[in-house]
């Protein structure tokens, strides 16, 4: 059966044949790739060669214990799905991602993180066990204990070591799924680096929006907005459907130039210039785009890419610097700009993207070989500072980014179900590969 399923970024689209779990055994090499809910922006959720495996339809929660915050469900359950059910029992996800249109399994596979890495780390660090289904029949068990090596090389691995079934999860007890938000702009990038050592220190949560176009002495202005689960936060409202929708792409990029300097300019100055304390929505602070239904349209037909990147602390400051200006001598426009701190928790994931520093991630619309060359700029800045690119966020990084990014992948090849493969596997990893008879089994030490 073919059907439609798209990256969040658009750029690509096309029908693809689909396969039920069942097919999996048995299943030729590069055969198969596990599909959630395509909130990757890239094509790490792609596979043009073979076939994708919904894992959405019939996904279930399994069972929730209000005593102890463990829960199981199927890979295809989404995140809110969760957050309906425990938020009345005075619970949250340890770890939330700008989205909560992602599944469970999704979330595992690319070990997502949130706004409170700095004190909590990734997704990765809440998960207890799951059960991962293998091309040769196997249902393999894994926790942090048993088959370690495949419960680490799972936790980020994008879907390539086995099909996860179902999973386990820790919840964490909320006073309120509503925060306490503390926000303030900043004049410029220094304003920033200035502050937020003392927001890290004294709050759960931290994220910066970034003015992408300011120039001068006003070069990364921004707001800073703080945030902890409120004590007086009353009873929050459980997910609900979008309130606004995108119904059609339109034919040019609404999100341009001339729209997001006004868009910029109105956002900036209602942010308050000093430090101020409200009560805010949990939906408001973590997932604010939940609300539109298919916003990545407004980047018009030809879809857009993101540039997440992480670079070292020591030299953050100007590293950012220099990612903002070469995004503006390139002439581009980034509506989504967002500079937050990872910590030094670390993650239980072979291939995890977050690590020690700060993390940079700019949206542009896709205008050819213009934005590929920014893109490829930009990248040339990381890697001279020491950092990664996201692979879940990426659809062009070369394959010695790649590797330069993630020195450790070839312990993932190693671990790699063979009837599994996507497109941006095939597209790194796979163009890096020794000849055949000096590559490990493409099991080897799975069990860890």
């Amino acid at each position: 059966m073919r059907q439609g399923f798209n990256s969040w970024g658009r750029v690509v689209r096309r029908h693809r044949d689909i396969a039920s779990l069942a097919g999996l055994t048995g299943s030729g090499a590069g055969a198969l790739l596990p599909f959630g809910n395509g909130r990757s922006y890239g094509d790490s959720c792609h596979n043009d060669a073979g076939r994708l495996m919904p894992m959405r339809p019939g996904a279930a929660i399994r069972a929730f214990d209000p005593e102890t915050g463990l829960l199981t469900a199927d890979a295809g359950v989404l995140l809110s799905e969760i957050l309906a059910l425990v938020m009345p029992h005075g619970y949250f996800l340890e770890v939330t991602p700008g989205t909560a249109q992602v599944t469970l399994g999704g979330a595992i596979a690319n070990d997502v993180h949130g706004k409170n890495h700095h004190r909590r780390g990734t997704f990765g660090r809440s998960v207890v066990s799951f059960v991962l289904c293998t091309s040769d029949g196997s249902n393999i068990a894994c926790t942090p204990a048993q088959n370690a090596g495949l419960f680490q090389a799972t936790i980020g691995g994008m879907g390539l070591t086995g099909v996860i079934e179902a999973a386990t999860i820790r919840l964490m007890r909320v006073p309120s799924a509503n925060v306490r938000q503390t926000a303030f702009r900043f004049a410029s990038i220094d304003g920033y680096f200035d502050a937020i050592d003392a927001i890290d220190a004294g709050h759960e949560y931290s994220v910066s929006w970034i003015d992408q176009l300011a120039r001068g002495s006003s070069l990364g202005r921004g707001v800073l907005m703080a945030g902890d689960h409120a004590e007086d936060g009353g009873p929050a409202r459980p997910p609900a459907p979008p309130r606004l929708s995108v119904p059609f792409s339109p034919p040019v990029n609404l999100l341009n130039r001339v729209t997001l300097k006004a868009f910029n300019a109105l956002y900036f100055g209602r942010a308050p210039e000093t430090s101020k304390s409200s009560i805010v929505p949990w939906g408001s602070y973590f997932h604010p785009l939940d609300a539109v239904r298919d916003w990545n349209r407004l980047y018009g037909p030809r879809g857009l890419f993101q540039h997440q990147s992480v670079y070292p602390a020591e030299t953050a400051r100007e590293t950012t610097i220099r990612l903002i200006e070469c995004a503006q001598r390139h002439g581009a426009a980034s509506f989504l700009t967002v500079l937050k701190r990872f910590g030094d928790v670390p993650s239980p994931g072979l291939m995890s993207f977050p690590r020690p520093g700060f993390t940079l991630t700019l949206d542009f619309a896709n205008s050819g070989p213009a934005t590929l060359a920014m893109l490829d700029a930009l990248d040339e800045i990381v890697l001279l500072a020491g950092g990664a690119i996201n692979p879940y966020k990426d659809q062009r990084m070369s394959a010695a980014m790649f590797e330069a990014s993630f020195p450790n992948w070839r312990t993932l090849e190693a671990q790699r179900d063979p009837a599994l493969m996507s497109d941006f596997w095939r597209r790194t990893a796979m163009r890096l590969v020794r000849p055949e008879h000096e590559r490990m089994p493409a099991r080897a030490a799975a069990a860890g």
